[in-house]
């Protein structure tokens, strides 16, 4: 049998405070991770909050982010199909997926919080032993997402994911809804960040795995796939 993975992106195609301010699905922290797990053999679904259409974020179609797995996506009318129909929480048993894979891009910070059914289905795989993956903005995510005792998923547990220092040289600053760093601080997580921003990151802890920045979308995969295939 082979292993099975829920990759979670965004329906979010701007930001509240700034209508005119496009943003969406960064698409190289998807690709990425769909690239490793597919060399790993396992079977990928994609799941969004509200279902449907996927967004992209048009700063990831540009240098240095377009890259090679990117663009070849980007380019494929049948890989680009499955971010026009994604699934929605509700059409998803947890019981089917080994892992869930949360991609970034600062869509997320406005959708993903709020999904209970991704809740649901974050906890119900992550308390029999199943991978929490997130990447960059990916863990807005986990933010709300509380065990079966009521405690913060994260509460306890190393992660790392977009640090404000990085929203600041982003210039996004001023149109995020809320610093992210800061709230998982404050629901118990041991959030650490690389010295230097924008470079490759990613923390273990158990079964939960986290990558800082779009840079880390191969790391954090490559760590989640090492967690599959050893179970």
């Amino acid at each position: 049998m082979s292993k099975r993975v829920l990759l979670v992106v965004t329906n979010v195609d701007h930001y509240e405070i700034d209508a005119s301010h496009p943003t969406g699905l960064w698409l190289s922290e998807l690709t990425h991770a769909y690239d490793i797990f597919a060399e790993h053999g396992f079977e990928q679904t994609i799941v969004s909050p509200a279902g449907g259409a996927s967004p992209l974020e048009p700063r990831s179609l540009k240098f240095p982010n377009y890259d090679k797995s990117a663009k070849a996506w980007h380019e494929d009318p049948a890989r680009m199909a499955l971010l026009e129909s994604t699934a929605s929480p509700e059409q998803v048993d947890s019981a089917d997926y080994d892992a869930i894979y949360f991609t970034g891009g600062h869509a997320v910070m406005f959708d993903f919080p709020g999904s209970t059914g991704l809740q649901q289905i974050t906890r119900e795989i992550f308390e029999r032993g199943g991978v929490v993956g997130a990447v960059c903005h990916g863990y807005c995510g986990l933010r709300d997402t509380t065990l079966s005792d009521g405690s913060y998923l994260v509460a306890g547990r190393d992660l790392t994911g977009f640090s404000w220092r990085e929203e600041v040289l982003a210039r996004v600053d001023k149109l995020v809804p809320y610093n992210i760093e800061e709230d998982i601080k404050e629901r118990g997580a041991r959030y650490s960040k690389a010295l230097l921003p924008f470079v490759s990151n990613a923390v273990v802890d158990g079964n939960l795995v986290t990558g800082q920045n779009p840079g880390s979308a191969k790391e954090t995969a490559t760590k989640v796939a090492a967690l599959l295939e050893g179970h």
